[in-house]
């Protein structure tokens, strides 16, 4: 009997050997990042800055693959269905918490189907015109929506888009109508904001940062709490007259609900290292994107907080997706 308890012992001993060996060699392999948009978006671009970094300190190679489709539910949908091992992650942003209130039968849900590990940042959009439309001032553009109810139009990257919610919520909050112009694409919707087909464009900074710079877009003003380090001398939604117009887009990396809490705490310290890094930071401050810095834990309530603003903002409106 005493040797059957000692054999026992050491089997078990091993298993425990075994396990923690098992967990210290993640990453074993290769990570893949599921980025649920078309590449060359700020969603697309900003993960790929900070990958690069964390593939250095994993010492493994992370493979970005973009499934666009349906406002980012494909993607986001293959992911929340991977294995929970930590090889799988999903790259998003805000759109990711705003599904829920446009697609009824989304088929997942984003807090309870997946882990929030790190934000990677937040940057305001960027509110502008074409010079030619003679709008110098968001009370120009305001005072021209007044006065014909209804005919100004605005372009945004597809219905319920961050970029069309952050219109729809400076619309609200500034008591004019106008009209939506929904478009496949940022470059698109900026180009027809650039020829004056459409009023106005909520942009990401890092897509509309180089036209306002070359002329071609005028900012009017930046949806954030406080101004963009790129763009000082442009003023925020509150300080041009128009309080409750904030609606920044921030971006973070998600993983399958059940991934093990402790590759989940070595993907957030990894990525916030990653972030301090000078490429990185000067990168990503080049774009306009500014740091988010969260544990997993208050990521995680922040995005269940983003779900609960996008729903009331998406019932106050009036969108769907036909």
């Amino acid at each position: 009997m005493k040797r059957l308890y000692t054999l026992l012992f050491v089997a078990t001993a091993l298993a425990g050997t075994t396990f923690a060996a098992g967990a210290e060699a993640w990453p074993a392999k290769p990570l893949r990042a599921v980025v649920p948009v078309a590449a060359g978006s700020s969603t697309d671009i900003v993960p790929r800055v900070v990958f690069e970094q964390l593939a250095a300190q994993l010492g493994q190679g992370i493979v970005v693959e973009n499934r666009a489709g349906a406002g980012g539910t494909i993607g986001s949908a293959q992911v929340a269905r991977a294995m929970p091992d930590g090889y799988t992650l999903l790259a998003h942003g805000s759109a990711h918490t705003i599904a829920p209130a446009l697609y009824p039968q989304l088929g997942y849900d984003p807090v309870r189907d997946f882990v929030a590990v790190v934000p990677l940042g937040v940057s305001p959009s960027v509110l502008v015109v074409a010079p030619s439309k003679g709008y110098r001032t968001v009370a120009d553009l305001v005072a021209a929506a007044k006065r014909r109810p209804g005919e100004l139009n605005f372009s945004s990257v597809g219905v319920g888009s961050a970029t069309h919610l952050s219109a729809e919520r400076f619309r609200l909050s500034a008591g004019i109508s106008a009209q939506h112009v929904p478009y496949k694409g940022g470059a698109e919707a900026m180009t027809d904001a650039i020829t004056g087909r459409v009023d106005f464009f909520f942009g990401p900074v890092a897509l509309v940062l180089p036209q306002i710079r070359e002329g071609k877009l005028l900012a009017l003003a930046v949806n954030g709490s406080r101004r963009a380090a790129v763009l000082p001398d442009v003023p925020t939604l509150h300080e041009a007259g128009i309080a409750n117009a904030e609606y920044p887009i921030w971006f973070g990396i998600f993983a399958p609900a059940r991934t093990p809490s402790d590759v989940v705490e070595r993907l957030n310290g990894e990525a916030l290292q990653a972030l301090q890094a000078p490429k990185v930071r000067d990168r990503l401050a080049s774009l306009g994107v500014e740091p988010m810095p969260m544990t997993a834990v208050e990521f995680e309530a922040f995005v269940r907080k983003e779900v609960g603003v996008n729903a009331a903002l998406v019932q106050a409106t009036g969108v769907k997706v036909e």
